[in-house]
């Protein structure tokens, strides 16, 4: 199993060697869709920390760290770690580290996790371990992302579907709220939150707390 990731992990980084954006993250159009429905389905406007795994070329941790105090940018490719730190070089407070998933998961909590576009790669056995951490890492405020493209691709060994079924069967282990559910033509968004406020609500009981009426 070990030779797998290390064998994995190679790949993706000789994909990026060869080219910054492999997969088109910056010039896409449907990549740029995507991730504004992604941070459009977050249910609070801010965060106090983040992490997102996998983070690739950092296009979607650019938006995350305009929503996060704090935020953990992870990839198993040492070439994707240094261009998230180029591209996140404006944001302080975002730090990004060489993790593999599921066995590199993070110490501490947080009250936002991003699962993109990554654990399709994964068995089901690691996938399960994957969406084990991500609930039980969340703070009791805390929102889990999960977004995933539907079709086939020769490498995944899982398909989008299978993942979000699995993150599903976790999150409801875990008590966790389901906030939002998005079948695209391409993906599947899903977004899981620890309290049971809607966003609505979460909104008018903030205003009440700074004293704000909530008439129009």
């Amino acid at each position: 199993m070990q030779t797998r990731r290390d064998e994995d992990a190679a790949r993706f980084d000789a994909a990026f060697q060869l080219d910054s954006d492999p997969w088109r993250y910056r010039t896409s159009w449907y990549e740029a869709r995507k991730r504004a429905l992604m941070v459009a389905a977050l249910p609070r406007a801010k965060y106090r920390r983040g992490f997102e795994p996998a983070c690739a070329t950092g296009e979607l941790s650019a938006l995350l760290a305009d929503r996060c105090d704090e935020l953990l940018c992870a990839d198993f490719a040492p070439r994707a770690v240094s261009l998230t730190r180029q591209r996140l070089d404006d944001w302080p407070a975002a730090q990004v580290e060489t993790r593999a998933m599921p066995q590199d998961w993070p110490a501490g909590r947080f009250d936002l996790i991003v699962i993109s576009e990554f654990a399709y790669y994964l068995d089901e056995a690691r996938c399960r371990a994957l969406a084990r951490l991500a609930c039980s890492s969340l703070d009791a405020d805390g929102a889990l992302l999960c977004c995933h493209w539907r079709h086939h691709a020769d490498d995944f060994l899982l398909t989008g579907n299978a993942v979000h079924s699995l993150f599903r069967e976790s999150a409801r282990a875990a008590s966790l709220q389901h906030a939002v559910h998005v079948d695209d033509a391409d993906f599947t968004l899903d977004v899981w939150c620890a309290d049971q406020l809607s966003v609505a609500e979460r909104a008018s009981l903030m205003s009440r707390s700074r004293g704000e009426n909530d008439a129009p």
